[in-house]
């Protein structure tokens, strides 16, 4: 597993940390279901299935605050990783998000404080819910990074995300900042990670 510098060391200026959440920093039992003229005929399905005649995809399941809290299960090396980093970049001054790809939640306080029962001090963590963007992931988050990056704040970003797609995303921003140094760290089923360039 390859380390990673905490904001507070190196070079001068503030940091952006960015964390995806499904598959980063939870596993859950939550899924797409596509429905055919509004009934469901299969539950699991890629964000990318090509859809036939009559066919949509339900993301309800992602948007539900109680399904999340219900069966959000901790990835626990991204979960202690994330803790030091909230904890140290509140020291620096620098920032720390959530950025995932799920809708509007039906109920954000309760969706919040299943972060905060597993130890995450959401007050000093924002959340960026992408799903109602209009695009496919990578280019909502592309657009929420670029919203943090735009306000010249920060001297470096680094992305946590079990989607090389996302980091990929991020890192198309490069020339776009030529001031600020790019980390994408790929995070694998069992929380171990991989610097991606």
């Amino acid at each position: 597993m390859e380390t990673f510098n905490t904001f507070s060391e190196g070079t001068a200026g503030q940091g952006l940390t960015i964390f995806d959440i499904d598959r980063t920093l939870f596993t859950t039992d939550t899924k797409i279901k596509l429905k055919k003229d509004g009934k469901i005929i299969k539950r699991g399905v890629s964000s990318y299935h090509k859809l036939g005649p009559g066919e949509t995809l339900d993301y309800s399941e992602y948007q539900s605050s109680k399904k999340f809290a219900k069966s959000a299960a901790p990835i626990e090396n991204m979960i202690k990783k994330a803790k030091i980093i909230i904890n140290n970049a509140t020291k620096a001054g620098s920032k720390v998000i959530f950025v995932t790809a799920r809708g509007d939640m039906d109920d954000k306080k309760l969706f919040i404080n299943t972060f905060k029962a597993h130890g995450l001090n959401m007050s000093k963590v924002d959340v960026e819910n992408t799903g109602n963007l209009g695009a496919q992931a990578p280019q909502n988050k592309k657009k929420v990074f670029k919203k943090y990056l735009d306000t010249g704040k920060y001297a470096r970003v680094r992305v946590f995300d079990d989607s090389l797609a996302n980091l990929k995303a991020l890192l198309s921003l490069e020339n776009d900042y030529p001031d600020i140094r790019f980390d994408a760290w790929l995070v694998g089923a069992s929380g171990n990670i991989r610097s991606v360039k």
